[in-house]
């Protein structure tokens, strides 16, 4: 009977200690949406008597392809462009007015001919939304340009929506590296994003690339050395490994290493390697 007892204990030991790390493991894994909602910072837009502008800045994308048809900020609809297989689908504009006409729902413009504008290949845009939708393997962005980065004058900050569209039932097992660097063929981080923390970052940066060269002969070879970055290490960890980045991105709880000669882009959420590239 005592056998029984302890047997029953150490399996109920066991299982506890399964149990929690599974948990644990659970609890740390951040799904795909935060961790695009900690790569792309969403622009906060306002309006006053003067009209619209942007009250807080986002992430700085450029786009690399043409193709986006957008509608002025002050529009009630926007209209939606398709990425699929490397290629931009513009909206049916006809089409859009005529679901529009039949379900009731017009635009402030539909009456004279709805105002539309081709977001051009270089133009700056900041995301407005972020969606994820694994049953239908889609990632949808809003956008508005940045007029002020674009030099757009009188400023309309047009708006469109993008959906990302992946292969039937391959989302649910893309990662969230692999989601970004589709969205880069598009919409990708403006290398100006960097600047955006302020002048500390530059400092930090010129700072990185000063002492790198006062410390050139023990860096150089610690480089010589094959390191290697694994999952969950920290930020001072790959440091450690690889040498301080040539660029640092930190966007919320997501922080992002870009070393440039090694071609590998290491990315942290909460302070622990999810994914290198």
């Amino acid at each position: 009977m005592r056998q029984r007892i302890e047997a029953m204990r150490a399996a109920a030991a066991l299982l506890a200690v399964t149990t929690g790390l599974s948990m644990a493991a659970w609890a740390q894994a951040p799904t795909l949406a935060e961790q695009l909602a900690a790569q792309y910072k969403l622009v906060k837009m306002g309006s006053d008597s003067s009209g619209t502008a942007v009250v807080e800045e986002g992430t700085l994308l450029e786009v690399k392809k043409g193709g986006i048809l957008g509608v002025p900020y002050s529009d009630k609809t926007v209209l939606t462009t398709k990425y699929e297989d490397g290629t931009v689908h513009g909206p049916n504009v006809a089409l859009t007015e005529a679901r529009k006409r039949v379900f009731g729902h017009f635009s402030q413009t539909a009456n004279q001919g709805q105002t539309t504008a081709l977001v051009k290949k270089g133009d700056k845009v900041y995301p407005t939304k972020m969606e994820v939708n694994v049953d239908k393997d889609q990632v949808i962005m809003g956008i508005v340009e940045c007029d002020t980065c674009n030099k757009t004058d009188p400023p309309t900050y047009n708006k469109a929506n993008v959906v990302f569209q992946f292969a039937k039932g391959s989302l649910a097992k893309t990662s969230a590296g692999e989601v970004e660097d589709t969205i880069g063929q598009l919409l990708a981080i403006s290398d100006t994003s960097a600047d955006q923390g302020g002048g500390d970052q530059g400092g930090q940066q010129g700072g990185q690339q000063q002492g790198g060269q006062q410390g050139g002969g023990q860096q150089a070879q610690q480089q010589q050395e094959p390191q290697t970055v694994q999952m969950g290490m920290s930020p001072d960890q790959v440091i450690a490994a690889l040498g301080k980045p040539d660029q640092q991105f930190n966007v919320g709880p997501k922080q992002i290493f870009v070393y440039k000669t090694a071609g590998v882009k290491v990315t942290f959420f909460g302070g622990k390697v999810v994914d290198v590239q």
